[in-house]
């Protein structure tokens, strides 16, 4: 099994410089950064580094991960945060635990052992009910669906369609915003049961990079979309 490890990157010439030089490189096929526009010397860093690079030119953390997608070599996909919110440590962790037979392994913020401490009173609530409500009306049975820090089989983003602009558009336009496929890939790898598991893991507070959340319209988008998938989409 043939990982890439895949960094979607903003202004994170700090991680690049003090984050990833502490990833042992030998867990994977590729490291591939796809970047949205920095501007500071993170492509530069990235690049001296060794890395594969793709400049984003679709917008949103989804569109980073289609930029992607052509230049992915693994046959599984493990999707990090160089800001600090990821901790390199737990990466061979969640791949042994991947190998084991998994489609899908979660290092979770909220299973039991772990604590986010990035979170404030209002994302912290939002991430307690995005994932309950997952559990409530798909059959999940996750600690932490929303959260990037993740290993899955490359090919679930074509069977579960998350490649696809319809599986996001009515969200996107209601309420004006670009929205990620991580919330989705919790939902469809539910109603699939496919095999899924975390790991604890603590969410240290961000060291740098540029903070991309949009909570009210993202809280939006995601709810509606859980609620759709439930009784719209099938």
């Amino acid at each position: 099994m043939k990982i890439t490890l895949l960094i979607p990157t903003l202004n994170e010439e700090h991680g690049m410089r003090h984050v990833m030089p502490t990833v042992d490189r030998s867990l994977f096929e590729q490291i591939l950064v796809v970047d949205g526009n920095s501007k500071d010397k993170t492509v530069e860093v990235a690049r001296e580094m060794g890395y594969d690079v793709v400049l984003q030119k679709t917008p949103g953390i989804r569109g980073a991960y289609m930029d992607a997608l052509p230049h992915v070599k693994g046959d599984a996909i493990l999707t990090f945060s160089p800001d600090g919110n990821s901790i390199p440590s737990l990466l061979k962790p969640c791949i042994d635990k991947f190998r084991e037979g998994y489609d899908m392994v979660i290092v979770s913020r909220y299973a039991e052992g772990a604590k986010s401490y990035d979170d404030d009173a209002v994302t912290g609530f939002g991430n307690w009910l995005f994932t309950n409500s997952i559990n409530f009306f798909h059959g999940g049975h996750y600690t932490d669906a929303m959260v990037i820090y993740r290993i899955y089989h490359k090919d679930l983003i074509h069977s579960l369609d998350l490649d696809q602009d319809a599986s996001y558009s009515f969200e996107e336009k209601l309420f004006h915003t670009n929205i990620s496929w991580e919330p989705l890939l919790s939902i469809r790898a539910a109603k699939r049961k496919l095999k899924v598991a975390d790991i604890p893991g603590d969410e240290p507070a961000r060291e740098g990079g540029e903070r991309k959340l949009q909570v009210l319209k993202w809280g939006a988008a995601y709810y509606w979309q859980i609620l759709r998938e439930k009784f719209v989409w099938k």
